[in-house]
C-alpha cells in the first residue's frame, strides 16, 4: 500500500483493512470480480467528497452494506423454505 501510494503521488493515510474487508465482503457476498470493482467505486466515491479517510471508510461502509444486502436476498432466495 505504500509503495502504490508513493507511485501514485498520494498522501493519505487510510485503514487498509477497512478496503480488505470490504473486498471479501463484495468477493464472497457477490462475486469475485465485485472485490476491485467496488474498492475502485468507493476511492471514486471518496475522491468525489472530501477524499480523506473518513470519506474512504463512510463509502466503504456503505458499499459493504450494499453487498451483506444482496448477500441476504440471495440466501433467502436459495433457500427453500424460506
Amino acid at each position: 500500500m505504500a509503495a502504490a501510494k508513493s507511485e501514485l503521488g498520494l498522501d493519505l493515510d487510510v485503514d487498509t483493512q477497512v478496503l480488505l474487508d470490504l473486498a471479501r465482503d463484495a468477493a464472497h457476498g457477490v462475486a469475485r470480480p465485485a472485490a476491485p470493482l467496488t474498492t475502485f467505486l468507493v476511492g471514486y466515491a471518496a475522491g468525489r467528497t472530501d477524499g480523506g479517510p473518513d470519506a474512504v471508510r463512510e463509502a466503504a461502509a456503505k458499499a459493504a452494506a450494499l453487498a451483506q444486502r444482496w448477500a441476504d436476498e440471495a440466501g433467502a432466495d436459495a433457500d427453500p423454505t424460506g
